[in-house]
């Protein structure tokens, strides 16, 4: 349930020691979206574990219920519990809406193609700025029938109407520069197309890992997927198995917030249950927290970050984990050389243009700070000011420059309860820290 958090303005407090402290995060939102749609198109019962409870896996199951699937869910027991059809679609129309849920408006747009009837998808103001034209073309090329509500032919954006008669299949091609999610969305479903589907990419794939997430997925549930690369992927017809228990990893990246409070407040941190041998390429922060001075450590039940040094300014490429950008981009102000973030311009298409609203809050806090297209240079900062930070709505704003003020006082967050979209606890883990 989503706790009771101020809704216009939180002090953020200092710590007043170093930590000694462990924490346990809420299953992947990544993880568990994808495991929702393919136990929908799976034939049986399917039963996620320590799936995360959020605002975005409230849209995607609540959207699966409205399209007549059976969900049974227990939020006490973090429990998900969904009732595969084998790739059919009971409903023959529904009105679905998915907020500012990215992920949920890609992978629902090319699962509705699977039905029979018609569909219309939208979502907030946000959600309908943020671009869905490339899998939408994707799926034409398939065979699928999506327009725009006016009948428009071309739609960039929710809202859309689809109108289903199943997806026949075959060849189509797909830039990957924007969002792996597009790439992601046709990977899930092209097994229960009409015919073989050949997927290729036309250019440079954006965040790599969350494709690998997506083959482990698929394989979890009884698929495999012929690939070259990141470059070409053949799917033949076939039916997912259900899974009778499937453990939702711990969210890497929500675990990045707790892995940087070390380096900022000395002292060590563990999150409970995650393992670099997990397929979430966010863990891939850990290196960069090990090349600004921290000790990495992976014990029996879970990975720790130690922190006794001051910390290095890092050039680093975020292209294959953009959601950690703004925890970097947090930490830098406090190590003694700039840091330059780069490849990230994936990440201006986000809930908010987060490279913009990262550099503004910086500033407003008194750091200096350059804006590149695909980036940011943020220099040491030696006097903070006091600020109240901006979250643009966007819950990664609100969770990564909540770690400023646990060094610095005066900081406080404004709209802290947008962390609801996928972590609604988050500021009473924190606390916790104390």
């Amino acid at each position: 349930m989503t706790p009771e958090i101020p809704t216009q303005i939180l002090d953020i407090v200092p710590l007043q020691k170093t930590l000694d402290a462990r924490v346990r995060v809420p299953g992947s939102k990544s993880l568990t979206n994808r495991a929702l749609l393919i136990a929908a198109l799976a034939d049986g019962f399917s039963t996620l574990t320590n799936a995360l409870f959020s605002d975005d896996s409230f849209y995607f199951a609540n959207a699966l219920q409205n399209l007549g699937f059976r969900i049974n869910l227990e939020p006490e027991k973090a429990g998900i519990t969904v009732g595969g059809l084998g790739g059919t679609i009971p409903s023959e129309s529904a009105r679905l809406y998915v907020g500012n849920a990215g992920t949920a408006a890609r992978f629902l747009a090319a699962f509705l193609t699977l039905g029979n009837g018609d569909f219309f998808m939208e979502g907030d103001a946000r959600m309908h700025e943020r671009p869905i034209g490339d899998l939408v073309a994707a799926l034409r090329q398939l065979g699928a029938e999506i327009s725009a509500p006016d009948g428009g032919r071309e739609p960039t954006s929710l809202p859309l109407r689809i109108h289903a008669c199943g997806l026949p299949g075959g060849k189509a091609e797909i830039s990957g520069n924007i969002s792996s999610q597009f790439l992601s969305a046709l990977l899930m479903v092209a097994p229960c197309a009409g015919q073989t589907v050949e997927i290729t990419v036309t250019t440079e794939l954006a965040s790599k890992p969350y494709v690998d997430m997506t083959l482990a997925m698929m394989a979890d549930f009884g698929v495999a997927v012929e690939r070259e690369g990141y470059h070409r992927f053949l799917i033949q017809p076939a039916c997912y198995r259900a899974c009778r228990q499937l453990p939702i990893e711990p969210d890497a990246t929500t675990a990045s917030y707790f892995f940087a409070a070390p380096a900022l407040c000395g002292g060590s941190l563990l999150v409970e249950g995650i393992s670099r041998r997990s397929n979430q390429g966010d863990l891939a922060f850990l290196d960069v927290l090990a090349r600004m001075g921290c000790t990495v450590a992976e014990e029996t039940d879970g990975i720790r970050v130690h922190a006794t040094q001051a910390l290095n300014g890092v050039d680093v490429d975020m292209r294959d984990i953009p959601d950690t950008a703004q925890t970097l981009a947090a930490l830098a102000p406090f190590a003694c050389s700039e840091t330059r973030i780069r490849g990230i311009t994936s990440a201006r298409l986000k809930e908010t243009d987060r490279i913009a609203a990262a550099c503004a809050e910086l500033r407003r806090m008194g750091v200096q700070v350059e804006e590149f297209e695909d980036g940011m240079l943020i220099q040491p900062c030696a006097e903070f000011r006091p600020a109240v930070v901006k979250t643009y709505n966007d819950h990664r704003m609100a969770m990564a420059f909540s770690l400023v003020g646990l060094r610095v006082p005066g900081i406080s967050i404004e709209n802290p309860a947008c962390v609801s979209k996928t972590f609604p606890d988050f500021f009473r883990v924190l606390e916790g820290l104390r």
